[in-house]
């Protein structure tokens, strides 16, 4: 990585790999993403079960996020390690470097997108190390629901209020408000697939439905942070709704993992993102 893109991503909080997966490796990740829809690499926690007589495109159309792929697909966890991205983190973020989560979007026609939020919101690591990969399963455009940004608003490093919102055209997520930008500073990020879009967990982002007349906005999107740090997050799962000290439920993709005499845990398990009105994914 150049000193250039190092400058633009600590002034913008974003940068883009053009082209960091061949076409190769993108047809592999969307052929996996269908045997996960169908079940076939594991339970998906919320999923309804795919029939025989279910195209791939039924299956795909009833999800809009699952949680955690790696952890059903061996393909998706060394996408997790791929080197064009490790490159960018060890770059980005230092020489040890440990991933906590993966999603993988399928946004078809009609879907909603998500309000403007912050990662950090959502995994407190407050050491200012989250950084996302969001990879480009599709080209990603404005008509089908591509990321939006407001460059520069990580910063400061604050973390803005969040609220619940009614607006049809974002999923069941928080938003942030009383952040000092307007939507007029945003800026969309078209993207060929293949292609990655690096970025602070402090950046205000979103994306808007698809509204192209068929077809998918498929993405997979990495969570990283510094393996040194380490990461207060809840555990849903076990009913406290408390935070832990250190959440071992981790992948280490560089370097060396300072805290690894304390182990590794399976904390977290495959499931779908809720819509709306509190159900299943479509």
């Amino acid at each position: 990585m150049t000193n250039d893109l190092t400058t633009s991503y600590e002034r913008d909080g974003y940068l883009v790999l053009d082209h960091a997966l061949d076409a190769g490796e993108v047809g592999e990740l969307l052929e996996e993403a269908v045997r996960i829809c169908r079940g076939e690499l594991g339970d998906i926690s919320g999923a309804l079960p795919a029939g025989a007589a279910d195209t791939d495109d039924d299956v795909l159309r009833r999800f809009l996020c699952v949680h955690y792929p790696h952890k059903l697909s061996g393909v998706m966890l060394d996408t997790m390690r791929h080197p064009a991205v490790v490159s960018a983190l060890t770059t980005l973020i230092g020489p040890n470097v440990k991933a906590m989560q993966s999603m993988l979007f399928i946004k078809s026609e009609g879907e909603p997108g998500q309000a403007w939020h912050q990662d950090e919101l959502f995994i407190p690591t407050r050491d200012r190390s989250l950084t996302a990969a969001w990879i480009a399963l599709d080209d990603a455009t404005v008509d089908n629901g591509c990321l939006w940004v407001l460059p520069g608003s990580h910063q400061h490093g604050v973390l803005y209020p969040n609220r619940e919102h009614d607006d049809p055209r974002y999923d069941c997520t928080v938003e942030s408000y009383g952040f000092p930008f307007q939507d007029s500073d945003a800026v969309p990020v078209e993207v060929k697939a293949g292609s990655v879009v690096v970025f602070n967990g402090y950046l205000l982002h979103k994306s808007l439905p698809n509204t192209a007349g068929h077809g998918y906005r498929r993405a997979l999107v990495n969570h990283y942070m510094s393996a040194e740090s380490l990461l207060p997050w809840a555990v849903p799962e076990q009913g406290t709704g408390m935070g832990q000290a250190d959440f071992r439920d981790v992948v280490l993709v560089a370097g060396t993992d300072p805290y690894a005499y304390k182990g590794l845990e399976n904390l977290r398990r495959p499931r779908i993102r809720p819509n709306r009105d509190g159900g299943c994914d479509r």
